[in-house]
């Protein structure tokens, strides 16, 4: 239970809502007199370990932060004191960012691009050097994605280091530092010896690297079976990381090979074999110097395939809630060619060059490529734009023809780009000759594709924005509308959104689906997840249908009717007269 309520005063500061706890202390968003946002944590004296206190008796974490200083770490703008309850407390406001922390951005997005991890990287690396090379070196003991904040409120997002919890000087004895709840994973060899020195802050900069690239921490494993036991776990974690590094083969070896060396050398397990310092982390980022291969490392290609290229299994089109006539239109259009190579042969037809999803945001036209990949059964490919662009001129042209290349390589392949309308700009719209020269690349990529055994899939919500040549016959040729959920689809989101959670008997389906006309699929799932928060607050059993109902009148449709029937007027464009001889059945929810 919060200490703090809503509008009660913290200092001179007022609580807009509490945001998460600790072992020791609570952290809030609150506001000053002149209603301006900050982050402000509340420590408690009586739960704080004696290794979290400074020589003098100060908080050790408040003592290291009011010397710190810098544009990738958190800033400390206020202090204090106060007895509450009868304890004394302290508090440390720092200054409030627009974003998200990295953990949410990877969670969201599953991988970064290689472009995104190593800006990300060398803004931490900068925070970093910074802390190592002050005249008393503070090491900061849990760099982890849930500890590295993205400041968003700038065209580039700013990384930015929080939370001092485990920070400790470098000259501080090991007697000093406690190790229990540090996320093992991110922990070096040494650190759980309880020793913390500068090359084990860089350790951990080098777990973070590869978690943000491919998904999950290097040397992965399920610890589950040794939580009662942490020597067990520890010799589990240690044995696990005698094994070869496992990354992934890539096409472009040029591009991937140094980060991967990078990576390697930021892990080995001989502390000495690690980077020296901050600085000589960001040249070997920045390629100014070049990592020689440790043969003690693995080979990228010697272990298994862990990057976007995968072939898809799960259960199609089963997992698709509605959208009846939109797996028929694509049966007929591309799996029955899949299945049936013969028959389409003799017949002269071949796999259609390019599908567009396009429809509002939220609708679920990412996840239906997922699932449709699914159901074909055949390599899938996940590309977003951040992941061919390229700050040199042509770099981006090189790499769209590395990706169809390796598409082709491992055909079958669905080759599904996210938010297309940023990589095909309509070109009468750009000044810029290098993204001009991008999008000629792409449209002669797509040409013939299909013959290679190669299908794009591209979604937009902007459909308007997309150039007019991607979109005639031979490209971009079959597009395919995903409106709103109509009353049965929405019926069945209910159903797979309440079905792992306790419910009470008897939910009318029908009722929520008829109060929740001209919502989008993620609007559904919002409204589960509120009722869920809303029971788990008050300990409720079960969910039940007056939670739900009441979840349904604080949330609001994500998409206005305004923007429903633009959409329905491209749909018009897009579709030929039901007049036509060619005219197309109907599709979507």
């Amino acid at each position: 239970m919060p200490t703090f309520s809503k509008k009660q005063r913290i200092g001179n500061y007022i609580v807009t809502f509490h945001v998460k706890d600790s072992k020791y202390a609570e952290t809030y968003r609150v506001k000053d007199e002149t209603g301006k946002n900050f982050f402000l944590k509340l420590f408690d004296y009586s739960k704080l370990h004696r290794t979290q206190f400074d020589e003098g008796g100060e908080i050790l974490e408040l003592s290291i932060v009011k010397n710190v200083h810098h544009p990738n770490i958190l800033t400390l703008h206020d202090d204090g004191e106060l007895i509450c309850n009868g304890c004394k407390k302290a508090y440390a406001v720092y200054d409030y960012i627009v974003g998200e922390t990295l953990a949410e951005k990877v969670n969201r997005e599953r991988q970064c691009s290689l472009y995104d991890a190593r800006q990300i990287t060398l803004g931490i690396l900068e925070g970093v050097r910074y802390l190592h090379t002050k005249p008393q070196p503070i090491m900061h003991n849990e760099l982890t994605i849930q500890n590295i904040m993205l400041d968003l409120s700038k065209s580039i997002p700013t990384p930015k280091i929080i939370d001092f919890g485990y920070a400790r000087y470098l000259q501080q004895s090991q007697r000093d530092f406690l190790t229990e709840g540090l996320n093992p994973f991110y922990m070096a060899p040494e650190t759980f010896n309880g020793v913390f020195t500068a090359q084990s802050d860089l350790y951990s900069v080098g777990v973070l690297l590869y978690h943000i690239l491919f998904g999950l921490p290097p040397h992965f494993i399920d610890l589950s079976p040794f939580q009662q036991d942490r020597n067990n776990l520890i010799d589990a974690i240690l044995n696990e990381r005698r094994k070869p590094l496992k990354v992934p083969e890539f096409s472009d070896t040029n591009l991937w090979s140094p980060i991967v060396e990078v990576i390697n050398k930021a892990l080995a397990e001989n502390i000495d074999d690690r980077f020296k310092n901050a600085e000589e982390f960001i040249k070997a980022l920045t390629g100014e110097i070049k990592i020689c291969r440790n043969s003690s490392h693995s080979s990228p290609t010697q272990s298994r395939q862990l990057s976007k290229s995968s072939t898809r299994s799960g259960n199609g089109f089963a997992d698709v809630a509605g959208m009846e006539m939109l797996k028929e239109q694509l049966r007929s259009d591309v799996i029955d060619l899949l299945k049936n190579p013969e028959q389409a042969k003799e017949l002269g037809l071949a796999l259609p060059n390019g599908l567009l999803f396009y429809g509002p945001p939220g609708c679920g036209k990412t996840y239906f490529a997922e699932k449709f990949a699914e159901e074909v059964g055949c390599n899938y490919m996940y590309i977003r734009c951040s992941d061919i662009a390229s700050p040199y001129i042509h770099g981006g042209q090189d790499k769209i023809a590395a990706v169809f290349a390796e598409a082709r390589k491992n055909a079958p392949t669905i080759l599904f780009f996210d938010e297309i309308d940023a990589m095909l700009q309509s070109r009468s719209k750009q000044d810029n000759a290098s993204m001009s020269g991008e999008v000629n690349e792409f449209l002669s990529q797509l040409n013939n594709c299909g013959i290679d055994g190669v299908i794009v899939i591209g979604a937009t919500n902007k459909p308007n924005e997309i150039d007019d040549a991607a979109l005639r016959a031979g490209r971009l040729e079959f597009k395919y509308y995903i409106p709103l959920p109509d009353f049965e689809t929405r019926k069945a989101l209910f159903r797979i959104h309440l079905k792992r959670r306790k419910v009470d008997l008897g939910i009318d389906y029908d009722k929520l689906a008829k109060l929740t006309d001209n919502y989008i699929s993620a609007d559904i799932k919002l409204i589960v997840d509120t009722a869920a928060r809303f029971v788990f607050r008050n300990k409720l059993n079960r969910i039940s249908l007056e939670v739900l109902e009441n979840a349904i009148k604080i949330t609001k449709p994500s998409v206005s009717l305004e923007t429903i029937k633009s959409y329905e007027a491209i749909k018009a464009k897009f579709e030929p007269s039901n007049s036509e001889p060619t005219a197309r059945r109907k599709i979507g929810f």
